[in-house]
Protein backbone atom coordinates (compact mmCIF):
# COMPACT_ATOMS: atom_id res chain seq x y z
CA UNK A 1 0.00 0.00 0.00
CA UNK A 2 1.41 3.40 -0.97
CA UNK A 3 1.24 6.48 1.92
CA UNK A 4 -0.01 9.71 -0.46
CA UNK A 5 2.92 12.48 0.04
CA UNK A 6 1.58 16.25 0.68
CA UNK A 7 2.76 17.85 -2.40
CA UNK A 8 5.42 20.12 -1.11
CA UNK A 9 6.07 21.79 -4.47
CA UNK A 10 6.33 25.49 -3.88
CA UNK A 11 8.32 24.45 -0.16
CA UNK A 12 10.97 22.19 -1.95
CA UNK A 13 11.13 24.36 -5.19
CA UNK A 14 11.38 28.12 -4.76
CA UNK A 15 13.42 29.03 -7.49
CA UNK A 16 12.74 31.69 -9.87
CA UNK A 17 12.54 28.97 -12.61
CA UNK A 18 9.11 27.89 -11.14
CA UNK A 19 7.67 30.93 -12.56
CA UNK A 20 8.98 30.37 -16.13
CA UNK A 21 7.69 34.31 -17.27
CA UNK A 22 9.26 35.75 -14.63
CA UNK A 23 11.97 33.70 -15.26
CA UNK A 24 12.46 35.03 -18.98
CA UNK A 25 11.64 38.52 -17.85
CA UNK A 26 14.82 38.77 -15.36
CA UNK A 27 17.12 36.26 -17.76
CA UNK A 28 16.73 38.33 -20.87
CA UNK A 29 17.82 41.88 -19.28
CA UNK A 30 20.66 40.07 -17.12
CA UNK A 31 22.25 38.35 -20.99
CA UNK A 32 21.39 41.60 -22.39
CA UNK A 33 23.57 43.66 -19.50
CA UNK A 34 26.34 41.19 -20.15
CA UNK A 35 26.57 41.28 -23.99
CA UNK A 36 26.50 44.94 -23.20
CA UNK A 37 29.47 44.66 -20.30
CA UNK A 38 31.43 43.01 -23.03
CA UNK A 39 31.69 45.30 -25.45
CA UNK A 40 32.83 47.80 -22.53
CA UNK A 41 35.56 45.27 -21.88
CA UNK A 42 36.48 45.85 -25.32
CA UNK A 43 36.85 49.28 -25.02
CA UNK A 44 38.72 49.46 -22.20
CA UNK A 45 41.06 46.67 -23.84
CA UNK A 46 40.37 45.72 -27.39
CA UNK A 47 41.14 42.94 -28.79
CA UNK A 48 44.71 43.00 -30.66
CA UNK A 49 45.02 41.50 -34.56
CA UNK A 50 46.92 38.14 -33.75
CA UNK A 51 44.58 37.32 -30.60
CA UNK A 52 41.20 37.44 -32.60
CA UNK A 53 41.63 34.06 -33.92
CA UNK A 54 42.19 32.46 -30.89
CA UNK A 55 39.21 34.46 -29.46
CA UNK A 56 36.96 33.03 -32.34
CA UNK A 57 37.79 29.77 -31.43
CA UNK A 58 36.87 30.18 -27.57
CA UNK A 59 34.31 32.13 -28.19
CA UNK A 60 32.74 29.40 -30.49
CA UNK A 61 33.32 26.50 -28.15
CA UNK A 62 31.33 28.40 -25.45
CA UNK A 63 28.57 29.23 -27.61
CA UNK A 64 28.68 25.76 -29.18
CA UNK A 65 28.44 24.36 -25.36
CA UNK A 66 25.41 26.83 -24.86
CA UNK A 67 23.87 25.13 -27.19
CA UNK A 68 24.48 21.77 -26.54
CA UNK A 69 22.94 22.18 -22.61
CA UNK A 70 20.24 23.77 -23.98
CA UNK A 71 19.26 21.32 -25.87
CA UNK A 72 20.47 18.75 -23.39
CA UNK A 73 17.88 20.77 -20.78
CA UNK A 74 15.04 20.81 -23.18
CA UNK A 75 15.12 16.79 -23.38
CA UNK A 76 15.61 16.36 -19.83
CA UNK A 77 12.08 18.88 -19.36
CA UNK A 78 10.41 16.78 -21.98
CA UNK A 79 11.28 13.66 -20.89
CA UNK A 80 9.86 14.31 -17.21
CA UNK A 81 6.77 16.15 -18.98
CA UNK A 82 6.39 12.66 -20.78
CA UNK A 83 6.29 10.47 -17.85
CA UNK A 84 3.64 12.70 -15.78
CA UNK A 85 1.68 12.01 -18.44
CA UNK A 86 1.96 8.37 -18.71
CA UNK A 87 1.49 8.67 -14.99
CA UNK A 88 -1.82 10.03 -15.45
CA UNK A 89 -2.87 7.29 -17.80
CA UNK A 90 -1.38 4.91 -15.51
CA UNK A 91 -3.52 6.00 -12.75
CA UNK A 92 -6.56 6.46 -15.06
CA UNK A 93 -6.63 2.57 -15.42
CA UNK A 94 -5.75 1.66 -12.05
CA UNK A 95 -8.67 3.12 -11.15
CA UNK A 96 -11.13 1.67 -13.67
CA UNK A 97 -9.34 -1.49 -13.08
CA UNK A 98 -10.40 -1.46 -9.36
CA UNK A 99 -13.77 -0.21 -10.14
CA UNK A 100 -14.26 -3.37 -11.74
CA UNK A 101 -13.04 -5.55 -9.44
CA UNK A 102 -14.90 -4.18 -6.88
CA UNK A 103 -17.72 -6.35 -8.14
CA UNK A 104 -15.74 -9.09 -6.18
CA UNK A 105 -16.81 -7.94 -2.75
CA UNK A 106 -19.69 -8.42 -1.14
CA UNK A 107 -22.45 -6.42 -1.76
CA UNK A 108 -22.46 -4.17 0.64
CA UNK A 109 -18.55 -3.18 0.28
CA UNK A 110 -19.07 -3.13 -3.46
CA UNK A 111 -21.05 -0.13 -3.08
CA UNK A 112 -18.85 1.58 -0.56
CA UNK A 113 -15.91 1.30 -2.63
CA UNK A 114 -17.33 1.87 -6.01
CA UNK A 115 -18.72 5.47 -4.27
CA UNK A 116 -15.03 5.92 -2.78
CA UNK A 117 -13.52 5.09 -6.36
CA UNK A 118 -15.68 7.96 -7.56
CA UNK A 119 -14.93 10.35 -5.00
CA UNK A 120 -11.20 9.57 -5.47
CA UNK A 121 -11.36 10.04 -8.88
CA UNK A 122 -13.00 13.43 -8.68
CA UNK A 123 -9.86 14.61 -6.52
CA UNK A 124 -7.15 13.28 -8.51
CA UNK A 125 -8.49 15.44 -11.36
CA UNK A 126 -8.64 18.39 -9.33
CA UNK A 127 -5.03 17.61 -8.46
CA UNK A 128 -4.10 17.93 -12.08
CA UNK A 129 -5.95 21.21 -12.43
CA UNK A 130 -5.15 22.95 -9.19
CA UNK A 131 -3.10 25.68 -9.36
CA UNK A 132 -3.82 27.20 -5.93
CA UNK A 133 -1.27 26.00 -3.08
CA UNK A 134 -3.93 26.67 -0.71
CA UNK A 135 -6.74 24.16 -2.32
CA UNK A 136 -3.96 21.83 -3.23
CA UNK A 137 -3.03 21.21 0.12
CA UNK A 138 -6.85 20.09 1.27
CA UNK A 139 -6.73 18.30 -2.07
CA UNK A 140 -3.91 16.54 -0.96
CA UNK A 141 -5.46 16.03 2.54
CA UNK A 142 -8.76 14.46 1.08
CA UNK A 143 -6.99 12.42 -1.00
CA UNK A 144 -5.10 10.79 1.98
CA UNK A 145 -7.85 10.51 4.05
CA UNK A 146 -9.98 9.08 1.46
CA UNK A 147 -7.29 6.34 0.36
CA UNK A 148 -7.21 5.44 4.30
CA UNK A 149 -10.71 4.76 3.90
CA UNK A 150 -10.62 2.78 0.85
CA UNK A 151 -7.56 0.51 2.22
CA UNK A 152 -9.78 0.06 5.38
CA UNK A 153 -12.55 -1.08 3.32
CA UNK A 154 -11.55 -3.81 0.75
CA UNK A 155 -9.35 -4.96 3.83
CA UNK A 156 -12.52 -5.14 6.21
CA UNK A 157 -14.03 -7.30 3.38
CA UNK A 158 -10.49 -9.47 2.86
CA UNK A 159 -10.33 -10.35 6.62
CA UNK A 160 -14.13 -11.00 6.83
CA UNK A 161 -14.25 -13.73 3.72
CA UNK A 162 -10.85 -13.88 2.51
CA UNK A 163 -10.63 -15.51 -1.25
CA UNK A 164 -8.90 -15.37 -4.35
CA UNK A 165 -11.68 -13.16 -5.61
CA UNK A 166 -11.46 -10.58 -2.93
CA UNK A 167 -7.47 -10.90 -3.22
CA UNK A 168 -8.01 -9.52 -6.77
CA UNK A 169 -9.77 -6.59 -5.72
CA UNK A 170 -7.57 -6.08 -2.85
CA UNK A 171 -4.73 -6.04 -5.15
CA UNK A 172 -6.34 -3.39 -7.52
CA UNK A 173 -6.88 -1.43 -4.68
CA UNK A 174 -2.58 -1.40 -3.78
CA UNK A 175 -2.08 -0.42 -7.71
CA UNK A 176 -4.87 2.83 -7.42
CA UNK A 177 -2.42 4.05 -4.06
CA UNK A 178 0.88 2.84 -5.59
CA UNK A 179 -0.18 4.90 -8.71
CA UNK A 180 -0.42 7.94 -6.58
CA UNK A 181 2.53 7.85 -5.16
CA UNK A 182 4.50 7.16 -8.51
CA UNK A 183 2.51 10.31 -9.51
CA UNK A 184 3.62 12.33 -7.19
CA UNK A 185 7.23 11.28 -7.43
CA UNK A 186 7.37 12.34 -11.41
CA UNK A 187 5.68 15.60 -10.38
CA UNK A 188 8.72 16.48 -7.97
CA UNK A 189 11.17 15.16 -10.44
CA UNK A 190 12.98 18.45 -11.88
CA UNK A 191 15.93 19.35 -13.67
CA UNK A 192 18.28 19.90 -10.43
CA UNK A 193 19.18 23.23 -9.55
CA UNK A 194 22.98 22.90 -10.07
CA UNK A 195 21.80 22.17 -13.45
CA UNK A 196 19.94 25.48 -14.11
CA UNK A 197 23.06 27.45 -12.09
CA UNK A 198 25.56 25.53 -14.76
CA UNK A 199 23.25 26.56 -17.65
CA UNK A 200 23.32 30.15 -16.41
CA UNK A 201 26.52 30.98 -16.03
CA UNK A 202 27.61 29.39 -19.31
CA UNK A 203 24.84 31.66 -20.75
CA UNK A 204 26.36 34.97 -19.17
CA UNK A 205 29.67 34.10 -20.64
CA UNK A 206 28.31 33.40 -23.49
CA UNK A 207 26.98 36.79 -24.01
CA UNK A 208 29.87 38.55 -22.55
CA UNK A 209 32.10 37.22 -25.00
CA UNK A 210 30.01 37.99 -27.99
CA UNK A 211 29.93 41.55 -26.65
CA UNK A 212 33.45 41.86 -26.27
CA UNK A 213 34.18 40.19 -29.45
CA UNK A 214 32.39 42.80 -31.82
CA UNK A 215 34.19 44.40 -34.19
CA UNK A 216 33.92 48.15 -34.22
CA UNK A 217 32.05 51.11 -31.76
CA UNK A 218 29.10 51.29 -34.37
CA UNK A 219 27.94 47.89 -34.28
CA UNK A 220 24.09 47.93 -33.97
CA UNK A 221 22.84 47.64 -30.35
CA UNK A 222 19.60 45.63 -31.51
CA UNK A 223 22.21 43.32 -32.77
CA UNK A 224 23.73 42.26 -28.88
CA UNK A 225 20.42 41.96 -28.11
CA UNK A 226 19.26 39.17 -30.45
CA UNK A 227 21.44 36.27 -28.68
CA UNK A 228 19.99 37.24 -24.74
CA UNK A 229 16.68 37.42 -26.27
CA UNK A 230 17.43 33.36 -28.13
CA UNK A 231 18.40 32.16 -25.25
CA UNK A 232 15.94 33.57 -22.92
CA UNK A 233 12.97 31.78 -24.64
CA UNK A 234 14.79 29.10 -24.49
CA UNK A 235 14.58 29.06 -21.05
CA UNK A 236 11.35 29.87 -20.68
CA UNK A 237 10.22 27.02 -22.85
CA UNK A 238 12.03 24.61 -20.88
CA UNK A 239 10.87 26.18 -17.76
CA UNK A 240 7.53 26.24 -18.66
CA UNK A 241 7.52 22.37 -19.74
CA UNK A 242 9.62 21.63 -16.61
CA UNK A 243 7.03 23.21 -13.65
CA UNK A 244 3.83 20.88 -13.97
CA UNK A 245 1.42 23.34 -11.82
CA UNK A 246 2.78 27.15 -12.58
CA UNK A 247 3.84 27.09 -16.31
CA UNK A 248 1.39 27.30 -19.13
CA UNK A 249 2.17 23.93 -20.61
CA UNK A 250 0.47 21.19 -17.96
CA UNK A 251 -0.60 18.19 -18.22
CA UNK A 252 -4.32 17.29 -19.17
CA UNK A 253 -6.05 14.79 -17.15
CA UNK A 254 -8.39 13.61 -19.91
CA UNK A 255 -7.99 9.86 -19.07
CA UNK A 256 -9.25 11.16 -15.74
CA UNK A 257 -11.58 12.96 -17.37
CA UNK A 258 -13.20 10.45 -19.80
CA UNK A 259 -12.83 7.96 -16.69
CA UNK A 260 -15.37 9.80 -14.57
CA UNK A 261 -17.91 10.69 -17.42
CA UNK A 262 -17.83 6.63 -17.86
CA UNK A 263 -18.43 6.04 -14.15
CA UNK A 264 -21.23 8.57 -13.86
Amino acid sequence: MATVHIDTYHRNHVAMVNYPLLFFLVSMPVLWVAARGGTMLRSARPLETYERDDFGIVEAACLTLLGLFIGFSFSMAISRYDQRKTYEASEANAIGTEYVRAELLPTAGAAVVRAQLRQYLGLRILFYRSRSEDELQRINADTARLQGEMWSAVRTSALAQPSFFITLAVSGMNDVLNAQGYTQAAWWNRIPSSAWALLIAIAVCGNLMVGYGVRSERTNAGLLFVLPAVVSISFLLIADIDSPRTGFIHINPQNLVSLSEELN
